[in-house]
């Protein structure tokens, strides 16, 4: 049985390979103005079969957007010696194979799809988000494979579709019509992290997103007697809103910022010229709440502040909520969260910090349905980005950590 850090250095090019063929396959979602995963995903099964992998499962959720026709999960089992049953204790990660658009491409030094090998680094579209972490992934995996090791629990490498955008035809799909997951089991997301590889995400904030129209009587600027101001009243109401950080004030250190935010953001032109007085607003609120707050309640302070508004404004309001998202934290104490910081501990001697973030990842799917999950890797936080990259011995260590993870 080869050590660990032998096994690495003789499949570091294996691996990279593995992230060159994977940029090279464009796996955009219909949204982004792509055709899916199904190519890539037939691509990495392939490699996978290719190295040993034998026990490989695919779950495809019709899209009649896509030319497959549907769009792709795979799952990856390594037996363990407690078995592959119902009841008992399974290590997960999950990483997603679609990516995001390029963006301009002027902005990019090399071809996006084209993974470019330069100092150290992969650059190209996804090769951390989230190739990085499947690629971990498969190579922790791998040692497995190739050293006849039989884990002490089964492991499951999930290589889901539709992460970039919202999951129906991924994790969700896989929630809403499989029992693949349960409460006992141990779910890995490696899709967020720091540069250090310390941080170990356990919550996230509540999000909630306003879109407010607020709906008045236009007339001249220089009569606004005989109108009612839509943007006065709008602007009136953003502060309002903006003011519920004093209501809901609680304090919680594992969330940077420590407190919820109800922030102002986007608004919609309303009239062409200086001097007309707007019959119409539009603008929008991002809200992180942090999660001892109930969305219901947020809302019942806002449904109050927008009736305040109309009276005092003898305006109309109407809003809607383009996303809406709640969970429960995993607790430091979880299971998933504790193997994760011993594996840190002894193959680098990192001491793991958990920490809460405001943004919103998939691992709120599963806290939802009563799963514990954490996402953690070692990354520069890449994603989205021109010029995208992965550090190699990122990827590398993750992978050694995922090998103690898996045990």
């Amino acid at each position: 049985m080869q050590s660990v850090s032998d096994f690495m250095k003789e499949n570091r090019e294996k691996i990279i390979g593995l992230e060159k063929l994977l940029t090279s396959i464009k796996a955009i979602a219909p949204e982004g103005g792509g055709d899916g995963e199904s190519e890539k995903c037939q691509a990495l099964e392939k490699w996978l079969k290719s190295e040993g992998f034998t026990n490989i499962e695919r779950y495809e959720a019709p899209d009649k957007r896509v030319s497959s026709g549907v769009r792709p999960s795979l799952v990856v089992t390594i037996p363990g010696k407690n078995g592959d049953v119902k009841g008992e204790s399974k290590v997960w990660v999950m990483a997603h194979m679609d990516v995001v658009p390029t963006g301009d491409l002027k902005l990019w030094n090399t071809n996006p799809f084209e993974c470019v090998e330069k100092d150290g680094r992969l650059y190209g579209r996804g090769v951390e988000d989230n190739q990085q972490g499947l690629c971990s992934a498969a190579l922790a995996g791998l040692y497995y494979i190739k050293n006849n090791i039989v884990p002490n629990l089964t492991v499951k490498l999930l290589f889901v579709a539709d992460e970039e955008n919202g999951s129906e035809y991924g994790l969700n799909y896989l929630l809403h019509n499989y029992d693949l997951f349960h409460k006992e089991d141990l779910i890995l997301i490696p899709d967020g992290g720091d540069p250090e590889g310390k941080t170990i995400e356990i919550a996230e904030k509540n999000i909630l997103w306003l879109k407010i129209h607020v709906q008045g009587q236009q007339t001249h600027g220089s009569r606004p007697d005989s109108g009612a101001n839509a943007c006065l009243a709008a602007s009136d109401l953003s502060l309002r809103l903006h003011n519920l950080e004093k209501v809901f004030n609680k304090t919680d250190d594992l969330f940077e910022p420590n407190y919820s935010t109800f922030q102002p953001t986007q608004r919609l032109k309303n009239v062409d010229s200086i001097n007309i007085i707007p019959g119409e607003d539009t603008f929008c609120m991002d809200c992180r709440i942090l999660p001892c707050y109930s969305l219901a309640s947020v809302l019942k302070e806002v449904d109050s502040i927008i009736k305040a508004v109309e009276n005092e404004h003898k305006v109309k309001i109407d809003y809607s909520c383009p996303q809406k998202s709640e969970s429960p934290a995993s607790p430091v104490s979880a299971p998933v969260a504790q193997k994760l910081a011993q594996a840190l501990k002894k193959v680098h001697n990192i001491d793991a910090k958990f920490i809460g973030i405001g943004g919103g990842t998939v691992g709120a799917e599963l806290r939802r349905e009563g799963i514990d999950a954490v996402v953690w890797s070692s990354l520069d936080d890449q994603a989205h980005q021109p010029n995208e990259y992965c550090i190699v011995d990122n990827l590398i260590k993750d992978a050694e950590t995922l090998v103690e993870f898996f045990k």
